[in-house]
């Protein structure tokens, strides 16, 4: 299994302020990200990626992001056998300290 790029939440922060052009991928269940997301992600629970494939580009590079870090990276590793660009956010919502929205 190739390995899966990382960014911490930090990282993110940085390239989210310099107005960086990202496309982030909440992978958490309705009641997790009722709780609040990052405002740029788009909420696809981990369960819908399969037949949600035709939601993404494979010339785009995808942010996942989930609770703690687990499951984005196991969505990663799918995602990247599919032939997608992804890199997981360590540490998960459970470490970002950015702004968030409600869903």
């Amino acid at each position: 299994m190739d390995s899966i790029k990382t960014i911490t939440t930090d990282e993110l922060q940085k390239k989210l302020k310099n107005g960086e052009d990202l496309h982030l991928v909440d992978v958490r269940e309705d009641e997790e990200v009722a709780e609040g997301m990052i405002p740029q992600a788009i909420h696809i629970k981990m369960g819908d990626i399969p037949e949600s494939t035709d939601r993404f580009d494979k010339d785009k590079e995808y942010i996942v992001i989930c609770r703690s870090g687990g499951r984005s990276g196991k969505v990663c590793h799918y995602l990247q056998d599919q032939g997608y660009k992804v890199v997981n956010m360590e540490g998960g919502m459970l470490a970002w300290e950015g702004e968030t929205k409600p869903k």
